[in-house]
């Protein structure tokens, strides 16, 4: 592991292209828990030094339920990342989160089925805090960059993770709206949970593409124009991501870097030798 501060962006491939990213490498990594979705691209970008992952690899070849997020947060931990931005596609459930609109979130609410979101299985058991899923630090300097480059953004708003691929019936949409969820997406929260175990910074810049299926104008919106907001989105993205980086500080504050530090309950002395090379990256520094 690198000892220079890394920042992490997860999203889709055309957030390389970003103006100004410069030195960019690719480095294949295998991890404990299977093959990440793609190869890390790194580079500096501001000065700072970056890993991009796309989530779905290029190419959008993985559905959400697919994604091996534990090699994907692994990953990014081996390469030094101390905070991630990721960088997701979803639908507006509130009339006022319009499309091309971003939501910088402070909540999730799981209704996954099949996934994976934890590192601490086999003999290991840990529980991590995780009422405030998201970095509060790295979301206000999100918030900060989104007015700088013109982006509308909202300031704080609850996601709700579906496990898809398909996507909400008319029934499960009005039903969400009514718990009060703002957005609706496929891929953040495990992302959220593993990166806390891990202890990264993670914060989540929500990209409206288009209203949920609750939205009595729904079917009038064309698919040229979801794929027209797609790509404005992407284009602000970049913005974004580009103003962002180079103010997010190496120092961190937050407690999530030491997110693991009373969390682990079992018996160090039960910890195997397979668990502990399996685990060994987040948890040499309470071990050693």
């Amino acid at each position: 592991m690198t000892n220079e501060p890394v920042i992490g962006v997860i999203g889709g491939s055309g957030l390389y292209e970003i103006e100004g990213f410069e030195g960019i490498q690719e480095t294949t990594l295998s991890t404990p828990f299977g093959a990440p979705s793609d190869a890390y691209v790194t580079g500096r970008l501001g000065g700072v030094k970056v890993a991009f992952l796309p989530r779905h690899g290029r190419g959008h070849r993985i559905s959400p339920s697919e994604i091996n997020f534990r090699a994907n947060i692994w990953g990014l931990k081996k390469l030094g990342v101390t905070r991630i931005l990721s960088v997701s596609a979803v639908g507006s459930m509130r009339a006022e989160i319009a499309p091309g609109h971003f939501v910088m979130i402070d909540q999730f609410f799981d209704r996954t089925r099949h996934r994976p979101d934890t590192f601490f299985t086999d003999g290991v058991v840990a529980h991590v805090m995780f009422a405030d899923p998201v970095c509060e630090e790295l979301r206000k300097v999100l918030v900060e960059c989104a007015a700088e480059v013109g982006v509308t953004a909202h300031d704080g708003g609850t996601y709700i993770n579906m496990e898809g691929p398909q996507f909400s019936t008319r029934a499960e949409s009005r039903i969400y709206r009514g718990w009060g969820v703002d957005v609706i997406g496929m891929t953040n929260l495990q992302e959220a949970k593993l990166a806390r175990e891990a202890e990264i910074c993670y914060a989540t810049v929500a990209m409206v593409t288009d209203y949920d299926c609750w939205h009595e104008t729904h079917d009038d919106v064309s698919v040229e124009a979801i794929l027209a907001t797609i790509e404005q989105n992407v284009g602000n993205a970049k913005k974004l991501v580009a103003a962002a980086v180079p103010k997010v500080s190496a120092q961190r504050s937050c407690a999530c870097g030491e997110a693991l530090r009373f969390a682990l309950l079992t018996d160090r002395e039960a910890i195997s030798p397979a668990a502990r090379t399996r685990l060994g990256l987040f948890l040499d520094k309470y071990l050693d």
